[in-house]
């Protein structure tokens, strides 16, 4: 049964939980004998169909990963091709009381996406394809004040294709190789086993020793990110075409931004979980890199037997900076640098980007010692989970935009991160830059 089927399949019966609970036949106002059995029948339908939906998502993800393609499908070609029509402005625009903007196709996506997830929307569902999640607040114009990313969209020789986009923190953890899980519904458990069953030998005649399986499970809870931002009505109206490729690639931006950053470390009020902040992950002690502190960081992660997967490093320029100018032999040219390039390690790629935490303390003294984190790990063992699609709201009349004749639009995304085995990845947050 393809993804599709499950989740429409799924959607049936809640809508059959629904009804039976809107329409109690027992006494006082309970459920009769028959409906509680069926309802019990039911919820066990749910519970099983989640767990199919999320194997069957996995696998449909991994397909999409070894062919290169997007890992936001619905499982549905015909369905995604369609997703990837999706317009960001119209939907926007669909939103403003007075706009003659023809915007039916958006809604009717966009309805089709609540109805396929089961989740009622604020405002119109945008599919994760068009983007990926929020965390800035910026205008967008089709005039020029000082500081706006949307200035001089509308111009006698406006030449959209060639927009000078800001200079942003380069994204890495999806190509290091995390997993995405998309379409998610409730708190998601994943099970693992945390203990195998155990061989010995044994002289004739003599019984085995019992060995239990241990098993434990990851949880994933749902986490909301937002963003508040600002469009003037002539914009949506006016300007030329290669608008709404700007404004998606904006807003994909800030949002893949805001998740890499806690995917890396996290842990926030209100954030997800990242590697970083993930209790019993390995640790390496260094502060000058060394190449047997490099080595260090690999031989634990092969005694964790963790060297499966997407093995890869994650860093910071200045930590790139500091390798490739440190001899792995002091004193020892001939020996060569730690790093000879920008994108591996010791035979492992390597991704360098702001988003991963520099200017540290190690409480040494000054305090201002400035210290990076060097990271480790097989990051197919970071779990990306997505709660259906992006919840986009446009609000015509709130105070300060209503006044300029501009309207401000929120976002928000539900996602959460999660790491299946602390063990996979090793950390040093003491690496000294300087």
């Amino acid at each position: 049964m393809s993804l599709r089927e499950l989740q429409e399949k799924r959607t049936r019966t809640i809508a059959e939980l629904r009804k039976i609970t809107e329409a109690p036949a027992g006494q006082a106002g309970d459920l009769s004998e028959e409906q509680r059995t069926r309802f019990e029948t039911l919820k066990t339908e749910v519970t099983t169909l989640e767990d199919r939906i999320q194997r069957q998502s996995f696998i449909d993800d991994a397909d999409r990963r070894a062919a290169g393609q997007p890992l936001t499908g619905s499982g549905d070609e015909q369905f995604d091709t369609a997703l990837r029509s999706f317009s960001l402005v119209r939907a926007i625009a669909s939103q403003v009381p007075g706009l003659d903007v023809d915007c039916g196709r958006e809604r009717e996506l966009s309805q089709e996406l609540a109805r396929r997830s089961g989740q009622k929307f604020q405002g119109m569902a945008v599919p994760l394809s068009v983007f990926m999640a929020p965390a800035e607040q910026r205008v967008m114009t089709t005039t020029a004040p000082s500081g706006s990313v949307g200035g001089n969209l509308i111009a006698t020789d406006h030449m959209g294709g060639q927009f000078i986009d800001i200079l942003r923190s380069k994204l890495i953890v999806r190509g290091l190789g995390a997993r995405v899980l998309s379409g998610l519904t409730g708190n998601v458990d994943v099970p693992r086993l945390k203990q195998s069953a155990t061989a010995g030998w044994v002289a004739e005649n003599s019984g085995l020793s019992t060995s239990d399986l241990g098993f434990g499970k990851v949880s994933m809870t749902p986490k909301h990110a937002g963003c508040l931002t600002e469009f003037s009505r002539n914009m949506l109206l006016q300007s030329s075409p290669d608008i709404e490729a700007l404004v998606r690639d904006d807003f994909a931006a800030v949002l893949a931004e805001a998740v890499d950053r806690v995917a890396i470390k996290g842990g926030g009020s209100n954030e997800p979980t990242g590697v970083l902040a993930t209790s019993g992950i390995g640790s390496v002690t260094m502060t000058a890199p060394t190449w047997a502190k490099v080595l260090e960081f690999i031989e634990k992660v092969e005694v964790a037997n963790a060297d499966t997967g997407s093995l890869g490093w994650a860093t910071n320029p200045k930590v790139v900076r500091k390798c490739r100018s440190t001899l792995k032999e002091s004193g020892d040219a001939g020996a060569g640098y730690i790093m000879t390039s920008r994108t591996d390690l010791a035979d492992y790629r390597l991704a360098a980007s702001n988003l991963v935490p520099s200017n540290l303390t190690d409480g040494g003294s000054p305090a201002t010692l400035n210290r990076s984190a060097l990271i480790f790990g097989n990051w197919s063992d970071l779990l990306l989970g997505y709660w259906s699609a992006f919840d986009l709201l446009v609000n015509p009349f709130e105070a300060t935009a209503y006044a300029k004749g501009n309207v401000s639009v929120r976002g928000m995304l539900t996602m959460d991160i999660a790491v299946r085995h602390a063990e996979s990845f090793v950390a040093c947050q003491t690496v000294d830059t300087q």
